[in-house]
């Protein structure tokens, strides 16, 4: 069997291996591959893996010796699944790999909204704290999260990991899900959820009905004083409507991880938007995140050639 790899830089950028792959077949890995090269360079594989290469019915009637396509990521947008179930193509995806890590990036924005560590930091390296007054001096309020009140939109893995996280600092949660829990302590609705949050954390699947469901209507029910985190997709917010927001003081701050359109364009409304933080992708990107989705990628191709696939999307 020939495996090909075709954008592997973003899983592995040089840390990992792809060694365990070997077993199974000719693995040939492309660091990135343009829309242009696709057809070239899996025209002859069996089983090829991506993270963010689109595969369409055009494609896949040129690849007739293809039967898998291993998703090393949770979203499978990209891939046309029709076109797929024609092909008699197997696709498989890596669900629930980078919860601890995307919970982890939800506290840290949250942390430094709260604490403005870097502010601090830069202000004493800067001297200030040598020419200070007093043994102690903060350049802006400081939060206390205990008692705050901390809004979950979807309470999936990563939401109700994000919740236990924030019960330890003494926070109340509010739910907002669309697939009622027995564990959900105090379930509410989309307009209580913004209304009563002091921070309000996307955690629910792009889809018609929750795209841009962060807008200019639901930013206004949100307190002055809340922040707004997006850890989820970046169409999950109207960005022209949360810059918006943030110049004219209607929510107090905003924190992603994911932009509308990735890598950010420089038209990007959020690019150097007030009290504003943007990482580039990174929740999954710690060695020991990315080192368990390589294991899965393995297992779902170890089903695959074993004759009982999983983690099978179509």
């Amino acid at each position: 069997m020939k495996i090909t790899i075709l954008d592997g830089n973003a899983l592995n950028p040089g840390d990992l291996s792809w060694a365990p792959l070997e077993k199974f077949g000719t693995v040939v890995c492309y660091p990135r591959t343009a829309d242009s090269q696709v057809v070239e360079r899996i025209g002859d594989s069996d089983a090829i893996l991506l993270n963010k290469v689109a595969i369409t019915e055009d494609i896949l009637s040129k690849c007739p010796n293809l039967k898998y396509i291993g998703v090393q990521a949770t979203g499978y947008n990209v891939i046309d699944l029709n076109a797929c179930r024609k092909h008699s193509v197997t696709v498989t995806n890596v669900p629930s790999y980078s919860t601890a890590g995307v919970a982890q990036l939800v506290f840290a924005f949250i942390s430094e909204f709260a604490c403005s560590t870097r502010l601090h930091s830069d202000s004493v390296m800067a001297g200030d704290w040598c020419s200070a007054k007093d043994f102690c001096y903060w350049k802006k309020p400081l939060i206390e999260l205990d008692g705050k009140t901390l809004g979950i939109f979807g309470y999936g893995n990563i939401g109700s990991r994000v919740a236990r996280i924030a019960e330890a600092y003494g926070m109340k949660v509010l739910v907002c899900t669309r697939t009622p829990k027995p564990e959900v302590k105090n379930p509410v609705d989309f307009e209580t959820l913004l209304k009563s949050s002091d921070f309000v954390t996307l955690h629910a699947p792009l889809t018609d009905a929750t795209r841009a469901i962060i807008n200019e209507n639901s930013l206004k029910l949100m307190k002055k004083s809340a922040y707004l985190i997006n850890t989820a997709r970046g169409p999950l917010v109207d960005e022209k409507a949360v810059r918006s927001a943030l110049e004219n003081g209607q929510i107090a701050g905003y924190a992603s991880d994911v932009v509308s359109e990735e890598p950010m364009k420089k038209d990007n409304p959020l690019l150097g938007a007030p009290n504003c933080l943007i990482t580039p992708h990174i929740a999954w990107a710690a060695t020991e995140t990315r080192q368990r989705l390589l294991n899965i990628v393995v297992e779902n191709i170890r089903a695959f050639v074993e004759g009982h696939p999983q983690n099978v999307v179509s």
